[in-house]
């Protein structure tokens, strides 16, 4: 697995944008080794090609939003780029018809069935990781991250509402393609039943509906099917940190412990980490044994 991967054929999919509400077609495909994933906006001309990178972020207002200079964007893009670094995808293409995603169910898991259904392809080119070396931590409004050196990627989120359905959880895992299909990829996106007048009014959450959230109001969980797990939450919140964390470029081989993640912290611990050069090195995984110690952080 010292290789980059990428798709062995294409899959299609279809659906509406949870905010947006507009319907979309996207395609999986196959893509050059090294050459990363990128969105390309088939239902635009000129500058249609956008790389997924936090360089090109635009917006993290309830999901995460990537444009190119030209303005051509994608919204919602975290639930894919969380199942391409969960199942280990390093180069893909994905074509869009439209400006957000498919919301699918809220969650990976329908993208795990579609890269599963496309299978992986090993290449030639050989895959390089970022390696922690030293910590690396930030706050915005009592919000914390810190990404710590470890022998392998992991993610530590812990959440707390003052819902009594959510209240206090925390969820960590190894990434792993089967860690990450079977414990993490289902866990779907949610939001209170109380704030969807003013999503609405602001453009947002349009096409949100219990099939693609779980749905919380006064007396608990609206959906009549309940939960897929008791932590859902939480696991969501680290679906979601792990499709963040992979425009980072490269597979983070550190562990990201964050409280009350969201995209804007999320984001904004990318980039502090690759603005300390000092924090970190990119390695060949084939050099990986190379690494430095386990750090651990408790709380």
């Amino acid at each position: 697995m010292s290789n980059r991967k990428t798709l062995a054929a294409v899959s299609v999919c279809a659906g509406i944008g949870l905010h947006s509400g507009e319907r979309v077609r996207m395609v999986l495909k196959p893509a050059a080794p090294g050459s990363g994933i990128h969105f390309v906006r088939s239902d635009l001309t000129g500058d249609n090609r956008i790389a997924a990178h936090v360089d090109n972020v635009s917006t993290v207002r309830l999901g995460t939003t990537i444009a190119n200079e030209a303005g051509a964007s994608v919204a919602t893009v975290e639930h894919l780029m969380s199942a391409f670094a969960g199942l280990g995808v390093d180069d893909a293409i994905i074509e869009i018809d439209g400006p957000e995603t498919p919301a699918m169910d809220g969650s990976a898991a329908p993208f795990v069935e579609l890269i599963r259904q496309a299978g992986l392809k090993e290449t030639a080119a050989p895959l390089r990781v970022i390696r922690i070396l030293k910590p690396v931590s930030i706050e915005m409004q009592g919000r914390t991250a810190t990404f710590l050196p470890s022998i392998k990627p992991a993610i530590d989120v812990e959440i707390s509402f003052p819902h009594p359905t959510v209240g206090r959880q925390r969820y960590a895992f190894d990434v792993s393609d089967r860690i990450f299909a079977d414990d993490v990829a289902a866990a779907r996106t949610f939001g209170f039943r109380k704030d969807v007048e003013a999503m609405h009014a602001a453009g947002l959450a349009l096409g949100g509906s219990m099939d693609n959230a779980v749905v919380i109001d006064d007396s608990g969980i609206a959906n009549p099917e309940g939960l897929r797990f008791a932590d859902e939450f939480a696991r969501h919140k680290a679906l979601d940190a792990l499709g963040d964390l992979s425009l980072a470029g490269a597979p983070i081989f550190g562990r990201y412990f964050a409280h009350q993640p969201g995209h804007a912290l999320n984001v904004a611990s990318v980039r502090a980490l690759l603005a300390d050069k000092s924090a970190w090195k990119m390695v060949s995984y084939a050099d990986v044994d190379a690494r430095p110690e386990v750090a651990s952080l408790e709380g």
